[in-house]
């Protein structure tokens, strides 16, 4: 009978149950949904613990809280491939003085090397299979997500060089004859494109990094471990389109694209800018009524919105008027401009506004994931394709390829395929097509679930409302999911 069998217990014993008990919160937990319990009355000597009730097995972690983040290296659960991780990290003689005290023989798993390829700690693993973590695995899924890691993969003073030049280009850019502009763009895209971190256009470390610690949890219950799988209703990905309409000629080029995805039955999201030109309500009705979507694209789109934390909230209530307005819940920033923390002010349903890696933004980098995922009480929903403009204006693609070859890629690995266009170069008739090219290729897979982004923020709300329960004999989805929820098993051990 394995770890997981004996800790379920017998049909007779209480009729649901939590997987795991954990001294803390978990968000990696939380985020796929994986039953368990805080624990208040397990052991706090400064480890925090997780374990199944009744099993032999324990997950420990424990972070240095006097160290500045690092970036490590570790290899995945294939002992091949190496993931980049940010956290701040325990050395081994530090986790030896600790491990002493839990008994048992504790030998390293894993090493964890630093940028220069030294030896800066390890994963252990004691003979009964109890795993030692010598970071956090929350701060590690938590510097991803808010793109904490730029400041150690880039430097503090080269990310505030970088944000400088972001500002000053802003700046000058009314100035600028618009081919002017596009040869800047090109130019810097050359010395983008150097990045290390995040790899363009895929960057794994942080989903390898979920494969790590799953694996770890199948090994600590001694069998699967149930999740909620990330969509509804049998689907296996999501494709989402969306499109922002940057200027006055973009509004007059809605109808083309329109009449596009109309002939071929999809629907979409349109991102209008409050102040930079006349949004008519007819045409928001339209567009609602037609089953599409309307969201808020930032306030005046000067790249302006986020240079400081007063210009942000003064212009907040206008965004957040236009959504009243137009009954958006959405919002995209102008130029994918971010804070995680100053995010967290906006009143809507979600966001748009991280990239999973984008080094060609004036503002690079991502959140390194192709899932939806809670900022506060803000739906985040990456954008994981490449934009249209980057792609033909800046690097001068030919075609839809790229969109193809990330979507597939992410097709096979269950993510979100979301694409953002613009009516505004949508006007070019090759990019157009490039566009038409891409919808059908994807147009008889039924694995995915087109939804719009209001759609897919709603059915993640439900998801994280929801939670896995035991019966006796088999785990159900209990909660607003319940009716549309499949449940996925974790089986890889490492």
């Amino acid at each position: 009978m394995s770890t997981l069998d004996t800790a379920m217990g017998s049909v007779d014993d209480i009729p649901t149950r939590s997987l795991f008990a954990s001294s803390v919160p978990l968000a990696i937990l939380d985020h796929f949904r994986i039953p368990y319990r805080v624990d208040d009355g397990l052991p706090r000597d400064g480890i925090e613990e997780l374990r199944v009730p009744g099993g032999d097995r324990v997950l420990l972690w424990k972070a240095d809280p006097t160290a500045e983040p690092i970036a490590i290296s570790v290899r995945g659960v294939d002992r091949e491939t190496r993931l980049t991780l940010f956290a701040r990290v325990l050395n081994d003689s530090v986790v030896e003085s600790l491990l002493v005290g839990r008994g048992g023989t504790w030998q390293r798993a894993r090493m964890l090397t630093s940028a220069d390829g030294t030896q800066c700690g390890s994963i252990w693993r004691d003979e009964n299979g109890s795993v030692f973590l010598p970071f956090d695995p929350d701060e590690v899924v938590l510097t991803y997500w808010s793109e904490r890691y730029l400041s150690v993969a880039a430097g503090g003073r080269i990310r505030r060089i970088r944000r400088a030049l972001m500002l000053g280009y802003y700046r000058a850019r009314p100035l600028l004859p618009r081919p002017v502009q596009i040869w800047l763009r090109r130019q810097f895209a050359r010395i983008q494109a150097r990045s290390a971190f995040p790899c363009w256009p895929v960057e794994t470390s942080l989903h390898d990094f979920f494969e790590l610690i799953l694996a770890i949890l199948a090994d600590i219950a001694g069998g699967p471990v149930p999740c909620i799988a990330p969509w509804p209703n049998g689907h296996t990905w999501a494709l989402v389109l969306t499109h922002d309409v940057e200027q006055a000629d973009g509004v007059n080029a809605v109808g083309a694209v329109l009449e596009l995805e109309r002939a071929r039955g999809v629907r979409s999201a349109w991102n209008f800018v409050p102040k930079r030109y006349f949004v008519d309500p007819d045409r928001v009705a339209e567009l609602t009524a037609d089953g599409f979507e309307v969201g808020v694209h930032g306030v005046y789109h000067d790249g302006r919105d986020l240079e400081s934390f007063a210009t942000w909230q003064e212009r907040l209530p206008v965004a957040h008027d236009a959504a009243d307005r137009w009954g958006a819940v959405g919002f995209r920033s102008a130029a994918l401009h971010r804070d995680w923390d100053w995010m967290r002010l906006l009143n809507f349903d979600y966001d748009s506004s991280y990239p999973d890696t984008d080094p060609f933004e004036p503002q690079h980098g991502g959140c390194c994931t192709w899932l939806p995922f809670f900022n506060g009480d803000l739906v985040e929903l990456p954008l994981t394709l490449v934009h249209d403009h980057t792609l033909f204006v800046i690097l001068r693609r030919q075609d839809e390829t790229a969109w193809v070859e990330k979507a597939e890629f992410l097709r096979a690995r269950g993510g979100l395929a979301l694409l953002d266009t613009h009516p505004d170069y949508l006007i070019d008739e090759r990019i157009l097509g490039a566009y038409a090219a891409f919808l059908d290729h994807f147009a008889g897979d039924e694995s995915a679930w087109r939804a719009l982004p209001r759609e897919v923020s709603s059915w993640w709300r439900r998801r994280a409302a929801s939670s896995l329960e035991y019966d006796g004999r088999t785990w159900r989805v209990v909660g607003p999911a319940a009716a549309e929820a499949r449940i996925e098993l974790s089986e890889v051990t490492w």
